[in-house]
């Protein structure tokens, strides 16, 4: 039984899924209007992005819309420590939703400046890493590793050191959605997917342990984000009237670091079983899960640079989503690709906590066959298209 580390269960609580509705909710509402609203004023003030060599948009679009989604952010935050049931993910009890809203702030204010100015990478890196930082000295820190072999060992982490793990974590997750925003839609459905899964384990959470302090932050984080997402989408997917800018795409990727660490950086792992061990550390796994795809996009990207004798931060058009383009998809089937293949990772990751393990093996078989249909349609098209003409030769 889960009895340490903040997971000790309250007395009377249980699940609170309408307050977490009515946060998510707020967050869908006031950034969907906010950034209508902030699309109006670059369309009118002229602040668009130009289409540049590398990328796949054609026309002007106006930029900024991570400005309305931390707006709905900052609002959802309010509205959450509103409402009483949700108390347990605010201080005094946890400091983590006050790590969230500065460290949040200054990632976005280092968004917008590159928007606007295009800033050069290091400068954009070491705003990412005082943002990060920030999270870790404001009480937000993975300060906790177990180390498996024989008994195991559990490594306390002193401040500097589970800050630097915490950075690492934070900036690696924040380049990842930032590297991926390249395609209309991309970025905010997968920041969807990733909160979404990481919401249903903490709620699986709450209900397990009936009402754990340690799985309301994670909750209201990814119930923001989630809502945040969904009321973004709208303006950005294809064709996207809006793009959500670094300011957006590094806000996304710093609230999914501060779910993983809020929900597994501070549990002493020792203490359990193997079963136990897995359950915890499911936020771990699902973010990186639904973050694979961007994962690994990053990895090559900076392989693929460097192996050139490039700055890794440089820029080209040899992302994964530029390879499906090329391979034959238009812009909605490349997302739509690569949304499936996002939740193929992120429901295998999650699916074992909330469904029996045979119903996960078949429901995870059949949505990878449906990603594998869906990536190669376009070569089985360009074939019949040649045996078509083949026949007429």
């Amino acid at each position: 039984m889960l009895v340490a580390q903040g997971l000790t269960p309250v007395a009377g609580a249980g699940v609170p899924l309408r307050e977490l509705a009515l946060v998510l909710l707020v967050g869908c509402t006031v950034t969907f209007l906010t950034t209508g609203g902030v699309r109006y004023l670059m369309v009118r003030y002229g602040t668009m992005a130009m289409p540049r060599e590398r990328d796949v948009h054609t026309v002007p679009t106006p930029r900024l819309g991570g400005i309305g989604m931390f707006t709905g952010v900052v609002f959802a935050i309010v509205a959450a420590a509103q409402l009483p049931a949700l108390n347990r993910g605010f201080p005094p009890v946890t400091p983590d939703m006050t790590a969230v809203l500065a460290s949040t702030f200054v990632i976005v204010i280092v968004g917008i400046l590159d928007d606007l100015r295009d800033i050069a990478w290091w400068v954009k890196l070491g705003g990412q890493v005082v943002g990060a930082t920030l999270m870790s000295l404001l009480g937000l820190s993975w300060y906790l590793i177990y180390w498996p072999g024989g008994e195991g060992t559990t490594l306390i982490l002193d401040q500097v050191q589970s800050t630097i793990l915490t950075v690492l974590l934070t900036v690696t997750i924040i380049n990842a959605m930032n590297f991926v925003d390249g395609l209309d839609g991309l970025a905010a459905g997968l920041g969807l997917i990733a909160a979404g899964t990481v919401l249903i384990y903490s709620l699986t959470i709450l209900h397990d342990q009936g009402g754990a302090v340690s799985a309301y932050p994670p909750a209201i984080i990814s119930a923001v984000l989630a809502g945040v997402c969904m009321g973004f989408l709208p303006h950005n997917f294809s064709p996207a009237r809006i793009f959500m800018g670094d300011s957006g795409s590094m806000l996304i990727g710093t609230l999914l670091s501060a779910a993983c660490v809020s929900a597994s950086g501070r549990i002493n792992l020792s203490l359990y079983g193997v079963a136990d061990m897995f359950a915890l550390l499911s936020p771990v796994i699902v973010v990186l899960a639904a973050l694979f795809i961007p994962l690994l996009d990053l990895v090559l990207a900076v392989v693929r640079r460097v192996a050139a004798g490039k700055s890794p931060f440089a820029p080209d058009k040899k992302h994964l989503h530029h390879r499906l383009l090329r391979l034959g998809h238009t812009q909605k089937q490349v997302v739509l690709v690569l949304y499936t293949w996002v939740g193929v990772a992120a429901f295998s990751a999650v699916g074992s906590t909330v469904l029996p393990t045979n119903l996960t093996a078949i429901l995870v078989g059949v949505l990878l066959l449906v990603a594998v249909v869906s990536t190669a349609i376009p070569l089985w098209k360009s074939g019949e298209a040649e045996d078509r003409v083949i026949r007429r030769e």
